[in-house]
């Protein structure tokens, strides 16, 4: 994904059609000089609405389109005629599309199938024409029903990366190094923090043809849940992943503290995300050698206590050493 194109946040105003009004209309032919009332109904006004596509990873298209404006329903006509309705404004976005309400902070819906529809804001329904209140009291009213105002509301569009793994660790964690050698990803390595700047998504083959989806996320520095560093902007895409990958670089000085830090962002941001499967995977430890490995292992097995099974899983992207045991492990917690 280019940094340029990808796109998970856009504002836009969004304003329905409003309604066409009823028709106030009486009989008139060659045969008939007063005839009874048949003016015709109001056309509904367009909706705005949201339609899931599997083939799009970004809101880039929405980015520059601030105003969104679906026309008015036209107004009823003689011989009981009913209006058009107004045509229905539909924008495509991604899977795992979030729409909230800006004046209230609601979450109004999400979008998680392709060609799933959601209506966004609703168009006015159409007035009803002089012909729909007539009666045996009232033969020729003279009166129809306005359509119903348009609405409009600023909407934020948030997007969350939909993927089986996520990938979670500080900055240099070697996340985007993985990425890279498990699957055909091409994300931007280098040797200082933030060179993730966007989420990026790779297809990790398995065996018999089988596969899963991984999902490096930007890095976490401690604070990030208050706004620190990229803070909650990318925060949001590790809540639509099924299975949480915590990288810890084997030369860190402390691994459990660190992997202790990351779970409190977790929390801090959003409890429920605890609750989800998580792996703990120990890269880089081409640097170690095997009498260290082995030290490191069981200091770490002594100090490890959590209620919930966390498996452990050491390896090295650069060597390839330890890869398909990890696969091995992503593989059974996504299918346990």
């Amino acid at each position: 994904m280019a940094d340029s194109n990808f796109v998970d946040y856009v504002k836009i105003c969004c304003k329905s059609g409003k309604g066409g009004g009823g028709s106030v209309h009486f009989l008139r032919t060659k045969k008939t000089s007063k005839g009874g009332p048949d003016g015709g109904n109001g056309g509904r006004g367009g909706h705005i609405i949201l339609k899931g596509n599997k083939q799009l990873w970004t809101l880039l298209h929405l980015k520059y389109r601030k105003h969104i404006m679906a026309p008015d329903g036209d107004n009823g006509r003689r011989s009981l005629q009913t209006g058009a309705d107004g045509e229905d404004q539909i924008l495509e976005v991604p899977l795992g599309t979030i729409a909230r309400n800006v004046r209230t902070g609601e979450v109004l819906f999400e979008i998680t199938e392709d060609g799933e529809e959601q209506i966004l804001l609703k168009g006015g329904r159409g007035g009803l024409g002089n012909d729909h209140f007539k009666s045996p009291t009232r033969q020729a009213p003279r009166f129809s029903q306005p359509g119903e105002p348009a609405l409009e509301e600023w909407i934020i569009l948030e997007l969350k990366i939909l993927a089986d793994v996520g990938l979670v660790g500080f900055p240099n964690a070697g996340k985007s190094t993985l990425l890279s050698v498990v699957s055909a990803a091409k994300p931007e390595i280098a040797d200082y923090p933030f060179t993730t700047l966007v989420p990026n998504l790779g297809i990790i083959k398995y065996r018999d043809y089988k596969s899963f989806v991984m999902a490096d996320i930007p890095g976490i520095i401690e604070g990030a849940h208050e706004g620190k560093g990229l803070g909650l902007r990318f925060l949001r895409h590790i809540e639509r992943n099924s299975i949480l990958l915590f990288l810890v670089p084997a030369d860190t000085k402390d691994i459990l503290k660190e992997y202790k830090i990351l779970v409190n962002e977790l929390k801090q941001f959003n409890p429920d995300l605890l609750d989800k499967q998580r792996v703990l995977g120990i890269s880089k430890t081409d640097l170690m050698d095997e009498e260290l490995m082995e030290l490191t292992k069981k200091d770490f097995n002594k100090r490890f206590r959590e209620k919930k099974t966390v498996p452990v899983v050491f390896f090295s992207s650069h060597a390839e050493k330890g890869i398909k045991e990890l696969k091995d492990v992503l593989w059974k917690q996504i299918n346990c």
